[in-house]
């Protein structure tokens, strides 16, 4: 499960998705430059319309109710979570390395974030076992896995990090699917494939059966999706 997350300016990080409260909430500004209890007094089901503006179903009844992380990792203790830094501000980084540092190394175990290249460096230099991933980091493994993976090398870029693969990046890299994922699981590296890359913006997740089908055969590692609805009922089927 993915969560955005925001830093507060009394030092707490809110879990909401967009960088204004103007859309969702009966607030205004920017997220991170509130308090936490400036926030919790918001009514995070306000701006919510399925029909563009005649109706606001939940009006009124998301008051108080933007979680903090603290809150979301303690209530899910078991639970794994990608944490989404949505600036490239390297002190956020440094935030929430000092807040995750706290929790017990098997927690961590369950929990990889990533966002812009400044706040995962942070991220990386305090808490090196903990999985990452910018855009650098993506670039930089697949460069260096390319030239040097039919040795059996990892490269640094390549080792605790979270690896997003598009399907028509796979056949580039040396061993894909099955001898790379061995590889790269043996480095604290979880993979994930994600839909075919066009050269533009990153690729976006698996959502249709076309897109499921372009997957290696016994390909056995993650799939990451904006569907869960759609694929997830196709890989049970």
């Amino acid at each position: 499960m993915e969560l955005d997350v925001h830093p507060t300016i009394d030092s707490h990080f809110v879990v909401f998705h967009d960088w204004t409260l103007d859309c969702r909430t009966d607030g205004r500004g920017v997220t991170r430059e509130h308090t936490l209890a400036e926030l919790k007094a918001l009514d995070i089901g306000y701006g919510y319309t399925p029909d563009g503006g005649t109706i606001y179903p939940f009006r009124g009844k998301g008051i108080g109710l933007m979680p903090s992380l603290s809150e979301v990792l303690t209530a899910f203790p078991q639970k794994a979570f990608l944490i989404n830094v949505k600036s490239n501000d390297a002190d956020e980084g440094a935030q929430l390395a000092d807040m995750l540092a706290q929790l017990p190394s098997e927690r961590l175990e369950r929990i990889m974030v990533y966002g812009g290249d400044q706040p995962i460096q942070a991220l990386r230099r305090r808490l090196p076992r903990l999985r990452t991933m910018s855009r650098e980091t993506l670039k930089s493994c697949y460069l260096r896995y390319v030239a040097a993976g039919w040795s059996g090398y990892v490269p640094h870029p390549c080792r605790n990090t979270l690896l997003l693969v598009p399907t028509n990046v796979g056949p580039w890299l040396w061993g894909w699917p099955h001898v790379f994922q061995r590889r790269l699981t043996q480095y604290n590296t979880v993979i994930y494939a994600v839909g075919p890359y066009n050269g533009g913006e990153f690729s976006s997740g698996i959502n249709s059966l076309d897109q499921l089908n372009l997957l290696p055969k016994n390909y056995a590692g993650g799939i990451w999706t904006d569907r869960v609805d759609i694929i997830g009922k196709l890989l049970t089927n």
